[in-house]
C-alpha cells in the first residue's frame, strides 16, 4: 500500500468526481423523454450565460426543471447518507453499523407522518416536520447513550435500538389513521422518494451538507487512532471525548437531513464505505471524502434506474439500492469470513 498523501487523496477524488460526472450525464439523458448529450450541453451553457430565450421550452422544463434538480438532491443524499455511515462505523467501531442504527430516520419518519396527520398538504411542511423529528431523536439517544457523563458508543448503540423500536411502533400505529391517499404517499416517501426537488432551497442544504462533512473530516486522523482502541489513543493525546461527539452530531444531523427531504434510502450508508475501504484503504483521510462521492455516484445511479426500468412508471429509489445492496452486502460479508 503506497503512503497516503494529499496528492494521493486529491487523484482519488478527482477520479471519482469524473465518474460521477459520467453518471450525471447519463441521469439527463436518459428517461420518458430522452435528450441528446449535445442538446444537454447546450440547454446547460445557454442557462449558464442566461440566455434562456435560446432553450426551448421542452429541453428547459425536462432538463432543467425536472431531471437537474432531482440530480443534485440525490447528490447530497447520497453523499449525507455515505459520510454518516463512515461516521457512525468509526464511532462505534462496529463496520455494520449504518445511518439508521441509532433511529435518526425512524424520528424523521414519525414527524413526517405527524405533520400529514395534523396539517396534510401543507407545503414544505413534511420535510421541516421530519427534519425536526431526526433533532428530537438525536437529542433523546444522545441523552440516553451518556454513562458517566461521557458518550459510551455500546449505551449509544443499544439507546438507538431502543428508541428506533419505539418510534416503529408508533409509525405503525399512526399510518393506521392516514387515509388511502396520503398512506400509500407516505409508504413511498418512507421507501426513498427524490421527485420533490422543487420545493426545497437546495442552496442551504448544501451548506449544511459542506458543514457537517468537514466537521467530520476535520477528525479523521483523530478516528484513525480511535480504531486502535480508546484508550491508546487518549494516550496519544486525542480529546476521544469531544471527536465522538462531532462525530455523532455531525453524523446524525446528516442522516436526518438526507431522510428529511428523500426518505429512508437503506444500504448507502451501509454499503458505500466498506467498497470505498476495499479500494483506497481504511485511513479515515480519504474515507470520508471518497465515501461522499461515492454515495452522490450510487444514489444518482439508483435514481436513473428507479425512473427509467418501468417507464413511464416510477419506483423508490430505496428499492432499487436494496434490491442492488443487499447481494453486494452478502458477497461483502461473506469474502470478509473468508
Amino acid at each position: 500500500m503506497r503512503p497516503l498523501t494529499p496528492r494521493r487523496v486529491f487523484l482519488i477524488c478527482l477520479g471519482l468526481c469524473g465518474v460521477l460526472f459520467v453518471a450525471v450525464v447519463i441521469s439527463l439523458r436518459l428517461g420518458a423523454y430522452p435528450v441528446s448529450v449535445a442538446d444537454i450541453v447546450m440547454t446547460l451553457f445557454n442557462a449558464t450565460v442566461h440566455r434562456w430565450d435560446q432553450i426551448p421550452p421542452d429541453f428547459q422544463s425536462i432538463i432543467l426543471n425536472i431531471r437537474l434538480p432531482r440530480i443534485l438532491l440525490g447528490i447530497l443524499v447520497g453523499a449525507a447518507l455515505s459520510t454518516a455511515g463512515g461516521g457512525f462505523q468509526a464511532l462505534l467501531r462496529n463496520p455494520l453499523a449504518d445511518p439508521y442504527v441509532l433511529g435518526v430516520s425512524s424520528g424523521a419518519a414519525l414527524g413526517a407522518i405527524i405533520s400529514l396527520v395534523v396539517a396534510p398538504h401543507t407545503p414544505g411542511l413534511i420535510q421541516a416536520a421530519a427534519f425536526a423529528g431526526a433533532v428530537a431523536t438525536i437529542t433523546a439517544v444522545y441523552f440516553l447513550g451518556r454513562r458517566g457523563g461521557q458518550l459510551d458508543s455500546a449505551t449509544l448503540l443499544l439507546a438507538g435500538i431502543v428508541t428506533a423500536s419505539f418510534l416503529s411502533a408508533a409509525i405503525m400505529f399512526l399510518m393506521t389513521t392516514l387515509s388511502g391517499r396520503d398512506l400509500r404517499g407516505m409508504a413511498f416517501w418512507l421507501m426513498g422518494d427524490l421527485s420533490s426537488p422543487a420545493a426545497l432551497d437546495l442552496k442551504w442544504l448544501y451548506f449544511l451538507l459542506v458543514i457537517a462533512v468537514g466537521s467530520i473530516y476535520t477528525t479523521s486522523s483523530d478516528l484513525n487512532l480511535i480504531l486502535t482502541g480508546e484508550q491508546e489513543a487518549h494516550h496519544l493525546g486525542v480529546n476521544v471525548h469531544r471527536v465522538k461527539l462531532v462525530v455523532y452530531v455531525a453524523s446524525s444531523v446528516l442522516t436526518g437531513l438526507a431522510v428529511s427531504v428523500s426518505g429512508s434510502i437503506g444500504y448507502v450508508g451501509l454499503l458505500v464505505p466498506h467498497v470505498i475501504r476495499m479500494m483506497f484503504g481504511t485511513d479515515y483521510r480519504v474515507l470520508i471524502p471518497a465515501s461522499a462521492i461515492g454515495g452522490a455516484i450510487l444514489i444518482v445511479v439508483a435514481d436513473t434506474l428507479a425512473r427509467t426500468v418501468v417507464a413511464p412508471t416510477e419506483l423508490p429509489v430505496g428499492a432499487m439500492t436494496a434490491i442492488a445492496g443487499a447481494p453486494v452486502f452478502i458477497y461483502l460479508m461473506r469474502r470478509r469470513v473468508r
